[in-house]
C-alpha cells in the first residue's frame, strides 16, 4: 500500500466531515428537533461577484434542505471587506436568492445581520433598517439580529437593534418594490461611506440600566435620531 498524497488526504478528511454531518443531523431527527441550517457566502471571495453569489447562495440554501433536510435555513451573504451584510452587495445578493426561492418553493427562509457600527449609534440601526426592509419585501419569514459591531465585540449588542428592525419591516411591508429600492438607495448612501471606519459604540452595560434592563436616556434619543432619519427618506414607522 501507498501512503497517500496531501490532496487525498483533503478529500478524505472533507468526507470525514460531511459524514458527520450527516450522522449528526439523523440523530436530530430522531430526537425531534427543529433543524436550522446555516452559510454565509462571502461576495468577493471564491464565489465571485454579486451575480456568481446570487448563485452560489440559491444552490447553497436548496442543498441545505436536501442533504440534511431542515426545518428552516438561516443565509447571510456578507462582503469580503467590510465583513458586513449590510452593505450594498450583501443587500442585492440577499435580495435576489430570497426572491428567486421565494417564488419558487414554501421554504422557511431566515438572514444574519451583521453591522458595521455597534451599539448606541445612528449608522447601527440605519444598517439593521436596510437589511430588515430588504428581506421583508423578498419575502424573508425569519430575521436575526442583530450581531452589532459585526459580531466580534464583546456584549456589544442590545434589543434596541432588533426592535428598530420589527419597525422597519412594519414599514416596508407591502410596499412597491421600486419604490423600496428608491427608498433603500438612499438609505445605504447615508451610512455606506463609514464602513472604512465605523462607529463602535458602547457595550451593552452603557447602553442600559442593568438592574432594570431599560434603555438609557443617550440610547433613546439615538433612536429617536434614526426614526426621523427613516422618515426623511419616505419610510412611515408604525410604533406600536
Amino acid at each position: 500500500m501507498r501512503p497517500c498524497d496531501s490532496h487525498e488526504v483533503s478529500q478524505l478528511n472533507e468526507l470525514k466531515i460531511d459524514i458527520n454531518a450527516l450522522t449528526f443531523t439523523a440523530h436530530y431527527k430522531i430526537a425531534g428537533n427543529v433543524i436550522m441550517g446555516e452559510q454565509m457566502p462571502i461576495i468577493g471571495g471564491w464565489a465571485g461577484g454579486v451575480e456568481e453569489t446570487a448563485i452560489v447562495d440559491v444552490a447553497t440554501s436548496l442543498n441545505a434542505f436536501v442533504m440534511l433536510d431542515v426545518d428552516w435555513h438561516l443565509d447571510g451573504p456578507i462582503h469580503v471587506r467590510w465583513g458586513n451584510t449590510t452593505a450594498r452587495e450583501p443587500l442585492m445578493v440577499a435580495a435576489h436568492a430570497c426572491r428567486a426561492l421565494d417564488r419558487n418553493t414554501r421554504l422557511l427562509l431566515g438572514n444574519q445581520y451583521y453591522t458595521s457600527a455597534g451599539p448606541c449609534t445612528e449608522m447601527c440601526l440605519l444598517e439593521a433598517a436596510a437589511q430588515a426592509i430588504t428581506d421583508t419585501c423578498s419575502g424573508r419569514e425569519v430575521m436575526s439580529g442583530c450581531a452589532s459591531a459585526k459580531g466580534v465585540a464583546l456584549d456589544y449588542t442590545t434589543a434596541m437593534e432588533a426592535r428598530f428592525m420589527a419597525h422597519a419591516a412594519r414599514a416596508a411591508a407591502g410596499v412597491e418594490t421600486e419604490k423600496v429600492n428608491a427608498m433603500l438607495d438612499k438609505l445605504v448612501g447615508m451610512y455606506e461611506t463609514r464602513f472604512k471606519t465605523p462607529p463602535k459604540g458602547k457595550p451593552f452595560t452603557a447602553c442600559y440600566d442593568v438592574n432594570t434592563l431599560t434603555p438609557t436616556d443617550e440610547h433613546v434619543q439615538v433612536y429617536e435620531n434614526a426614526l426621523k432619519s427613516m422618515k426623511e427618506i419616505g419610510f412611515d414607522f408604525k410604533i406600536c
